[in-house]
């Protein structure tokens, strides 16, 4: 079964007058990882997709009306990382198994995507990202292990932390969809701080590992105008271009980022002073 919701884009100025709810429900995704559904959200920023599969028994990836196409991956590339059990995903026939933070591309022109669990008792958690699309790359597993791994902060400023570049340019060749996921190591709680903007690319979280009765306050907004969201664990948050992208937890955890837009830069963005947030 296939559950889809679409959001609009929002301009900042608006988003300066939103409540809490408002905001909570423009830019949450709070629906993921329910058991035996595909759970779909379609963002109208660079036409995102974010989602997840939950498979107790096998499930197939149907296209949705908004995208107008005979399949899914019609006119789209799409990204997999596992976040649960042991599980394998078929495309075209040929199964591809996927361990715990485990990644997968596959390119567009695939008619056939089918989630599977090794053990239903303890199924796999697909977290699904999507963009369009317009030439077709080999579908490429990429473990966590096959990540190409960057150390940045430290523990002094509660920001130590591991970036795994997985579904990126330089592992695996993609049209525009860019994924990873960042690790913070025990004592820091801090993440992409610096923070910075990119408004050639918007971007969306999804934190996990999150302790129980523990959370992340998730900072978004421009630079002089920041808002905040409060997340729990399998919780998704878009980040439109012109908003900062950074969060702050009550333990260390685990998120994974997602991307898409002008370029394949991973670079390319513009970093805020600590000092002048507002």
């Amino acid at each position: 079964m296939t559950k889809y919701s679409s959001r609009y884009a929002s301009s900042p100025d608006a988003v300066k007058k939103y409540d809490t709810q408002q905001l909570r429900e423009e830019f949450l995704i709070d629906n993921l990882m329910q058991e035996n559904e595909i759970v779909l959200t379609y963002s109208h920023y660079d036409r995102y997709i974010a989602g997840s599969a939950v498979p107790v028994k096998d499930l197939v990836l149907e296209t949705i009306d908004p995208l107008k196409s005979s399949y899914f991956l019609e006119r789209r590339e799409i990204g997999i990382i596992n976040v649960g059990g042991d599980g394998s995903v078929v495309v075209e026939g040929t199964s591809y198994e996927l361990g715990f933070k485990d990644a997968l591309y596959v390119g567009s022109g695939n008619k056939e995507v089918i989630f599977k669990s090794a053990d239903p008792k303890n199924p796999a958690k697909f977290y699904i990202n999507s963009a369009p699309a317009h030439t077709t790359y080999p579908t490429v597993k990429v473990s966590l292990a096959e990540a190409n791994k960057l150390e940045l902060g430290s523990m002094e400023t509660a920001n130590h932390r591991t970036v795994n570049q997985m579904i990126i340019g330089s592992v695996v060749t993609t049209c525009q969809l860019q994924m990873g996921m960042t690790e913070l190591r025990p004592g820091s709680v801090w993440n992409t701080m610096p923070a910075h903007v990119h408004d050639r690319r918007m971007e969306v979280y999804f934190y996990l590992d999150i302790p129980e009765n523990q959370a992340v306050c998730h900072f978004m907004g421009q630079p002089q105008e920041t808002r905040h969201i409060w997340m729990n664990n399998h919780q998704a948050v878009i980040s439109p271009p012109w908003s900062i992208h950074s969060g702050s937890g009550t333990s260390n955890y685990t998120f994974i980022w997602g991307m898409a837009g002008e370029n394949l830069d991973y670079g390319d963005m513009d970093v805020c002073k600590i000092t002048d947030l507002r």
